[in-house]
């Protein structure tokens, strides 16, 4: 995204990446790991599931330094981000700040209260709130399904509010991700399954998923190419510009969806996001089990279906390109032409991150194929140094290393060595901190940007309660 970077105690020019001297990491508290969290009274948000979650998953990690770092960051959306939580027109409301940025992204904010849904269901409270999630993206959508970001109630225009785009005053910034509207999908359907409460499911929620649908079938372009637009003036990098008067590069319409933006609010290289044409494929089906088992819609159920099945055959043709040095992989993204672009991207949805997103099987060979291809030096944004390795992209800059790039690998992987390794580099490179970070530089973890990036620390927490779960002999060690 494009976020000015911040550190903790004074905001910076965008661009400009924040050093941390080892003196500052030692005031920081990294030595005797005095709890980084706003006191009790300042914290925006307090669910005693969650809280009691963190005293108990604490107690199985050995190492002292790993077992801060979770308590620091698990709650941090909780503790900081939640800026509103009431009831608007009868129902929870609830809006989340990314951190560094007093906007809400319909994919931050999901990806923000994910990590929270298995404990909403013994917590009215916690419930309430990521019900309010729900219906405050509702809104949202229904207010312009092609923006990315809102701001709280429109009073205030961003900075973004010259873009020549359908500007509207509740908008922070209108960027075209498929993901945006996916992830609003995830959380609805997530959190019914845990809860199995269904009121969120209103017709607001109906008209709104139905807009949805009707996007993606308008970004398939097969009848003209729709109605959205993008440019900047005077855009500051080229992850701003979108050629084609706003429009993308050309491509073949071949039925897949096209993007303008990838989840790192960079412009596409080509149109064709296959991680996000995947998610969607994805998100149709989970919309075709609510209609179905819930709503009692058939028939929109079985369109939903429809269209998931034809983007998955689509995926099948399009998606899959053999590499030089790695056999058949997923290409990141295409043009309907034959040009496919290899590489990932630090944000998710990634390709690293398909599983996770419940997209693609983890033993799938071609996956397989594709992973090995990214977490190689054959991938351009892979990056090996002294502080660490893992992959990036573009938007954070050369030689950046992701950290949700390191805990999507974690997060997808079935080997103990490498989640150690992952653990192990997430526990170095918090720069004195306490927190997960947007990116490091590969040789100094103390440059880095965004001290101040809420979902890096509760995917982490996420991370952490999983291998709690699922592996906890790796907690039973120091790192």
């Amino acid at each position: 995204m494009l976020k000015t970077t911040a550190l903790a105690t004074a905001g910076v020019a965008l661009g400009v990446i924040p050093t941390v001297s080892a003196a500052t990491a030692s005031a920081l508290g990294v030595k005797n790991f005095e709890s980084k969290r706003p006191n009790p009274p300042d914290r925006k948000f307090i669910s005693e599931a969650v809280e009691a979650a963190i005293a108990g998953t604490k107690k199985s990690i050995a190492d002292q330094e790993l077992a801060w770092l979770f308590e620091n960051c698990f709650p941090n959306t909780l503790d900081t981000t939640i800026t509103h939580h009431g009831i608007a027109n009868g129902k929870p409301d609830t809006f989340v700040i990314t951190g560094d940025i007093p906007a809400m992204w319909l994919r931050d904010s999901t990806a923000q209260v994910t990590p929270y849904i298995p404990f909403a269901a013994q917590d009215k409270k916690l419930r309430a709130l990521i019900a309010g999630v729900i219906h405050r993206q509702t809104a949202s959508v229904l207010i312009d399904p092609y923006a990315n970001a809102f701001n709280f109630d429109g009073k205030e225009t961003s900075r973004w509010h010259s873009d020549k785009t359908a500007m509207k005053n509740e908008l922070h910034e209108r960027k075209w991700e498929i993901d945006s509207l996916c992830y609003t999908v995830r959380l609805a359907y997530l959190y019914w399954k845990a809860t199995a409460d269904a009121s969120v499911f209103d017709d607001a929620w109906q008209q709104a998923t139905m807009l949805i649908v009707k996007t993606f079938r308008e970004q398939q372009r097969l009848q003209g190419d729709g109605s959205y637009r993008f440019k900047r003036e005077f855009a500051a990098w080229d992850g701003d510009y979108i050629a084609g008067g706003g429009l993308g590069l050309p491509t073949r319409k071949t039925g897949l969806i096209h993007s303008a933006f990838r989840p790192s609010d960079d412009a596409c290289l080509f149109p064709f996001l296959i991680p996000s044409n995947f998610f969607a494929a994805t998100s149709l089906l989970q919309l075709a089990e609510i209609y179905e088992t819930e709503l009692k819609n058939k028939s929109f159920a079985a369109l939903c279906r429809a269209f998931a099945t034809e983007l998955s055959a689509l995926l099948e043709t399009h998606a899959k390109k053999s590499h030089l040095n790695y056999g058949l992989c997923y290409a990141f993204e295409t043009d309907g032409f034959g040009n496919h672009y290899f590489m990932d991207d630090g944000n998710l949805p990634s390709l690293i991150s398909l599983p996770y997103l419940g997209a693609v099987a983890a033993g799938d060979p071609v996956y397989q194929n594709t992973r090995r291809f990214i977490l190689s030096k054959d991938h351009i944004y892979y990056f090996k140094g002294t502080a660490g390795e893992g992959y990036g992209g573009p938007h954070a800059g050369w030689e950046m290393i992701w950290h949700l790039g390191i805990i999507a690998v974690a997060l997808t992987s079935t080997d103990d060595a490498e989640i150690s390794k992952c653990l192990q580099m997430l526990k170095t490179t918090h720069a004195g901190t306490g927190f997960m970070h947007e990116a490091f530089h590969k040789d100094d973890a103390k440059k880095f940007t965004r001290s101040w990036f809420a979902w890096a620390n509760t995917l982490f927490g996420e991370l952490i309660l999983k291998v709690s779960a699922e592996r906890p002999h790796l907690l039973k060690k120091e790192f």
